[in-house]
């Protein structure tokens, strides 16, 4: 499934003239391209689709959104651990080269939940 997500921006940066941002999607972050809405700025939230922030949200709005996907387990099925969950569910070990960054700690079923900051990898 994809869906456009709230997230919040947490610092933004110009890599190779293009203005990319880190966004927090409830402990989740990714990095995001906001060319188009470059008015953006640190603390404001967005709605992200495929990598890209596509319109300001407001903060409750964004929040609510959050929880609502949280409790669906949306945010586990866009954003979990999938290397891993696979890689439990066979009773194998992870593929070479789809390790998490140190120091990231993950509950039994592999799968990250909202909550302290994590670097995601797609």
């Amino acid at each position: 499934m994809c869906l456009a997500v709230p997230g919040r921006v947490l610092e933004i940066e110009e890599r190779d003239a293009t203005r990319m941002a880190k966004v927090d999607f409830g402990g989740v972050v990714k990095d995001v391209c906001l060319e188009y809405v470059p008015d953006m700025q640190v603390g404001d939230y967005a709605i992200v689709h495929v990598g890209f922030a596509l319109q300001r949200l407001d903060e409750e709005s964004a929040r609510q959104t959050l929880e609502l996907f949280e409790n669906l387990g949306v945010l586990e099925e866009e954003f979990g651990d999938h290397w891993g969950k696979a890689a439990k569910d066979a009773g194998a070990r992870r593929p070479a080269g789809t390790e998490l960054p140190a120091g990231t700690e993950l509950p039994a079923d592999g799968i990250p939940a909202g909550g302290g900051e994590k670097e995601a990898r797609s």
